[in-house]
């Protein structure tokens, strides 16, 4: 919890806290200590008696706290279905992370055990994002997030502002294809080591070339998620 909430302290204001544990005393308390925001609900498989009444009572947001229960092995539908004017969009759920027989360093530099790592941990939390989105992580923790913008520039200077300091070292996910070097460019500025995007532009070369220029490592994921 620590980790995710320090990911972006100021938009956790009135916040959905979803944990895929049981939730023990010591997470109770630090949901609910003094320096953590407003928070709106709380999902999780399952609550010891004494975190619920540590929800329930140690700070006034407790007493309209939504407190729901979870069951961890919900089936997975099928389908994803978008409601539109006059009917329905109906498409089979993006279900698939990567494929580790896609997934390839395009790049003269192959990126570190631990870039590898971030590189991953950054792609799967990107799958959830709302596109255009980028996903800046270091030390399997989420530094900043670039969501739901109009272009894959401006969804990389808003991860990159959100980040702040924390950018240095940190490797960059984009959902879908980095169609410029622009991104490579402004990831250099601040830092980032590493990057791993679906790949597929027209620009492929330029924005391989550019990484190349700063010894910066980049993946190939083969898929992208661009999630609307």
């Amino acid at each position: 919890f620590k980790k995710a909430y320090s990911g972006d302290p100021l938009s956790a204001f009135g916040s959905i806290i979803g944990l895929n544990r049981r939730t023990d005393r010591a997470t109770a308390e630090e949901i609910a200590s003094p320096e953590k925001k407003f928070i709106e609900a709380i999902i999780a498989p399952g609550y010891e008696e004494d975190a619920l009444d540590i929800l329930k009572t140690r700070r006034k947001w407790g007493k309209n706290v939504r407190i729901l229960k979870i069951n961890r092995f919900l089936v997975k539908e099928k389908w994803d279905i978008k409601k539109i004017n006059g009917g329905i969009l109906l498409q089979e759920q993006d279900k698939e992370t990567y494929a580790s027989e896609n997934l390839k360093t395009v790049t003269q530099r192959v990126p570190t055990a631990k870039e590898q790592d971030d590189l991953l941990f950054a792609w799967f939390v990107c799958k959830w994002v709302k596109s255009n989105a980028i996903v800046l992580a270091k030390d399997k923790t989420v530094v900043g997030v670039g969501a739901g913008q109009m272009s894959r520039i401006d969804a990389c200077l808003l991860a990159i502002r959100k980040a702040g300091d924390r950018a240095k070292g940190a490797v960059l996910a984009s959902d879908a294809l980095i169609p410029f070097p622009d991104v490579v460019e402004e990831a250099k500025k601040k830092g980032i080591t590493a990057l791993i995007q679906p790949g597929g532009a027209l620009k492929d070369n330029k924005v391989i070339g550019t990484a190349n220029q700063y010894k910066m490592a980049m993946l190939f994921t083969g898929i992208r998620h661009f999630k609307h």
